[in-house]
């Protein structure tokens, strides 16, 4: 009879991995560290060759290729056996109850998070959602691993072989100075934008992709080499004269131009926008918490 290496044991190891630390990880897998440590060598006999190089206990843990594959597969194993047990909450607690954990990007979080978790709490007391905001990649990351149940963000982007559905589309619109906008025609041409006058976020926010598509932005040229951190950032580089950016409808309306010397514009670009879609794993069974979830999202938008 073939032997099967345990879901317990590639929580081991997979933690181990993150913390590349034995101690810590028996901590976190509240265990004692010889329960960790004898666990970690079954799923090696398991495998049939070494996992980690064995060092001394100063030296960092290194792992060998095989463990890395392991861990991999591992943690796409783990998120579907939290997908399995799942299916035992849901028959006792039902669909719109209990624990859900929900990912946003930081370009959409302030602007929804607020009111879809008072839209929640009105229409579903018994959901508890759990928030994190954090880039697209590092929320893909967690949801592949089990960490998060369903993600908030901004499409098209590349989701591998998780499951979406769009929610609602978020028109991009250009802000400019006042004092700036007087020497510039409307409709904007950005021909006519001075070299280097468009600011635009860090390269981890998806959102400059999407505004640069979408706007149909060409000219690199127009593109200001600073990158800001966040759309608060952009706002104050325009504010203070330097140049114009894109700015989703959605930050607009909850106030980010608020008491700015602004002036709100269409972009080039044919009803340019970003759509607003929910992610989640293909193996969950909370798809119907998810598809109801939608619709709230849907109505705030």
């Amino acid at each position: 009879m073939n032997k099967w290496p345990s879901l317990k044991q590639l929580h081991y190891f997979v933690t181990l991995h993150e913390t590349r630390h034995f101690s810590e990880a028996a901590e976190k897998c509240f265990v004692s560290q010889s329960t960790l440590s004898k666990g970690i060598q079954n799923l090696e006999e398991l495998i049939g060759c070494p996992l980690y190089e064995k060092k001394d206990k100063k030296s960092p843990l290194v792992f060998t290729q095989a463990g890395e594959l392991v861990v991999s597969q591992g943690r796409e194993l783990l998120a579907k056996g939290q997908d399995l047990i799942e299916l035992g909450s849901l028959c006792h607690n039902g669909v719109m109850q209990g624990q859900l954990r929900l990912g946003c990007i930081p370009t959409i979080a302030p602007f929804l998070l607020c009111d879809l978790v008072q839209e929640v709490n009105a229409r579903f007391p018994q959901l508890n959602l759990l928030l994190r905001e954090d880039t697209t990649t590092n929320l893909l990351a967690a949801l592949r691993h089990g960490e998060l149940d369903v993600l908030v963000l901004a499409l098209p982007v590349d989701i591998g072989n998780m499951d979406s559905c769009v929610v609602g589309q978020d028109p991009f619109r250009m802000v400019i100075s006042r004092n700036q906008a007087e020497a510039i025609r409307v409709p904007i041409r950005y021909d006519d934008l001075p070299n280097e006058s468009v600011f635009l976020l860090e390269n981890e926010h998806c959102l400059t992709d999407h505004a640069v598509s979408a706007c149909k932005l060409t000219d690199k040229e127009k593109i200001n080499p600073f990158s800001a951190t966040s759309l608060h950032t952009l706002v104050q580089m325009v504010a203070n004269g330097l140049g114009t950016t894109f700015i989703p409808q959605m930050a607009i309306d909850h106030g980010l131009l608020e008491n700015q010397n602004l002036i709100v514009v269409d972009p080039p670009g044919q009803q340019a926008h970003r759509d607003i879609g929910l992610v989640w794993r293909p193996s969950t069974s909370r798809r119907e918490s998810f598809e109801k979830l939608a619709q709230v999202v849907t109505e705030l938008l």
